[in-house]
């Protein structure tokens, strides 16, 4: 048997069953839960908290019924890859559930797996934790707890409650009624009824390197004849390849390695963790996690599941992404276009915002799938409230204001709506860029915007425009220089039957424009389901995912707000002063807020 790639978790035989016919629905009462979630204020970031599955979890071990005396729990990812927008919501729950019951929560590395964990995995994830705005009450390492969980071991198969199977994989399938013909009655390993002191010395032997991988593994023995497939002799301990024995943080000292089922629980327990929160997919789990406390004896956390969130419309998955930069695809985990947390950050998306978007989500049992647009939407929807707003023209067109003196005029501009970005003092010149896309050659009844004839408002100056005439490259026919003149007062107009456009001034005495690169990301892929392509994830790649403006222009505010930093001081993007200090949890050096926290 090849113990390093072990048979899946065992799945109930499928029988199909027939369906009796609905009834009608009644009128459905009136939901208390909802009636109090609709008191609750909207931009409340701890609601998911307050009402609804989290509430109720609460409610079943609360601090105050004297159960537990604090609230702890643990977000314990593994460490063999970048995490991604989906563990957003594992790390919002477990973190969060903890600070507003004014528990603690660890994070926990489950590096049970020596295949495929990197140290930059480990830093990469800590960072992220952090960044979120969340400081573990300490950093661990499943690693850590090898040896009590082998002393634990021991005592399970003293208690004639493990043994040492020699099956081959196709064998413990069938033992669970699968394989070829499957549904036939299970039956138990051969190896299962060893006398008890036989199988502690094959375990023992196991440990000290009397097989190699696939010759033998340990297995629990539980309840062949319950109904949950995570009670079916699960495995306990296996042994991997050669080349994955050796493990950054414990050398070569373990040939064997224990599996999810026993260390998961273990360590909760180890950890004192109250409520251990994990997805529905850990759902079955839940009978082996307690019958494995209780056949040791040690204390029991509560496991409660949670519905896992899907983003569609992109990969998150490791293979795909280290495909994707291998053949060039992308630059690398944090490029913009990807859904990794990494990539997140880089793109100027505050932590905050997706807080508040797994926070407007809710939770419930129920797995949510999202369309990246509705993503989209939420962070806007935040960064509209939050930050503070600049003119930026990305294909700029001279457009000269005739009739005009050469001396400008000083515009006191809000930064937003909201009164507490106050504002900024901008120049106004005859001389401003505004979009390509702005102006148009030729007018038409289907086109708003500037044409030959046509007036436009500019963005916050007190009168409106109208192009006059205009100058054309004689090599290349582009349009280079547009003549305009002030037009009546905007009060002379009808207001919504004004267009607006933006615009930049040109006024060297403010530095203004100020130059700039800018890339627009757009999404990585044509569909919402990438993999579906007949021809694989990689034939759906969007050609024009990424636009360059190489010559865009943005006004001098931008100087001003990267200086007073008007936006919130962001969860772990604040104390860019500590940058450089350890972290209290774990000791690694905490990074500088980088120039993706300046956002407009």
């Amino acid at each position: 048997m090849d113990t390093t790639s072990l048979p899946d978790r065992p799945k109930p035989s499928k029988t199909q069953k027939q369906k009796a016919p609905k009834p009608p629905k009644a009128a459905n009462p009136p939901n208390p839960r909802r009636a109090e979630a609709a008191k609750a204020a909207p931009d409340d970031t701890q609601l998911m908290f307050k009402v609804g599955f989290l509430s109720v979890v609460y409610q079943e071990r609360l601090v105050e019924s004297g159960a537990i005396d604090k609230v702890v729990t643990r977000f314990p990812p593994e460490p063999n890859g970048f995490l991604h927008i989906g563990h957003s919501k594992a790390i919002a729950i477990n973190f969060g559930f903890a600070k507003q019951h004014g528990g603690e929560c660890y994070l926990r590395f489950d590096n049970t797996n020596p295949k495929g964990e990197e140290e930059q995995y480990f830093i990469a994830i800590e960072e992220m934790v952090k960044w979120l705005g969340f400081e573990p009450k300490r950093v661990t390492y499943s690693s850590d707890n090898f040896d009590r969980l082998y002393a634990l071991a021991e005592a399970l198969f003293e208690r004639d409650c493990a043994y040492v199977c020699h099956c081959t994989k196709a064998e413990v399938i069938a033992q669970r009624g699968g394989g070829e013909g499957e549904g036939k009655p299970r039956y138990a390993c051969p190896h299962r009824s060893r006398p008890t002191a036989e199988s502690l010395a094959e375990f023992r032997a196991k440990r000290h390197g009397k097989y190699e991988a696939g010759e033998a593994a340990s297995r629990m023995k539980q309840n062949l004849d319950y109904g949950n497939p995570q009670m079916w002799d699960l495995f306990a301990y296996r042994i991997p390849e050669k080349e994955h024995r050796k493990y950054h943080r414990m050398g070569d000292k373990w040939r064997i390695y224990p599996t999810y089922d026993v260390t998961h629980c273990l360590c909760d327990s180890f950890e004192g963790i109250t409520h251990s929160l994990c997805t529905t997919e850990f759902e079955l789990s839940r009978v082996s996690y307690e019958w494995l406390c209780d056949e040791l004896e040690v204390y029991k956390p509560m496991q409660r599941e949670y519905g896992r969130l899907n983003v569609s419309g992109t990969v998150l998955s490791k293979r795909k992404i280290v495909e994707l930069v291998n053949k060039g695809h992308v630059r690398a985990w944090d490029d913009p276009r990807l859904y990794t947390l990494v990539a997140l950050r880089r793109r100027g998306v505050p932590p905050g915002a997706i807080l508040s978007f797994v926070n407007e989500l809710g939770v419930t049992k129920a797995t949510t799938n999202i369309e990246l647009r509705r993503f989209e939407t939420s962070i806007r929807r935040y960064l509209e409230l939050t930050v503070p707003r600049l003119m930026l023209v990305l294909e700029p067109l001279t457009v000269v204001i005739d009739g005009l003196d050469d001396h400008h005029l000083d515009m006191d501009v809000p930064f937003s709506k909201n009164p507490a970005h106050g504002s900024h003092t901008i120049p106004f010149t005859k001389k401003v860029y505004i979009e390509r896309s702005d102006f148009r050659e030729v007018d038409s009844d289907d086109y708003f915007r500037l044409a030959p004839g046509k007036t436009v408002g500019l963005l916050k100056v007190p009168f409106p425009i109208a192009a006059t005439s205009f100058e054309k490259d004689s090599n290349t026919g582009e349009v280079t220089v547009v003549h305009a003149k002030y037009e009546k007062p905007l009060a002379f107009f009808k207001f919504k039957s004004l267009i607006f456009i933006h615009w930049v001034a040109s006024s060297p005495a403010h530095n203004s424009p100020i130059k700039a690169t800018v890339r627009a990301f757009n999404p990585l892929f044509r569909s919402n389901n990438p993999a579906a392509h007949p021809d694989g994830f990689l034939a759906d790649i969007n050609p024009d995912s990424e636009q360059i403006f190489p010559h865009a222009m943005v006004e001098c505010g931008f100087e001003e707000i990267r200086e007073r930093a008007l936006w919130p001081a962001e969860a772990g993007e604040k104390n860019s002063i500590d940058a450089g200090k350890s972290s209290p949890a774990s000791g690694v050096p905490q990074a500088a807020p980088g120039p993706e926290t300046v956002r407009f």
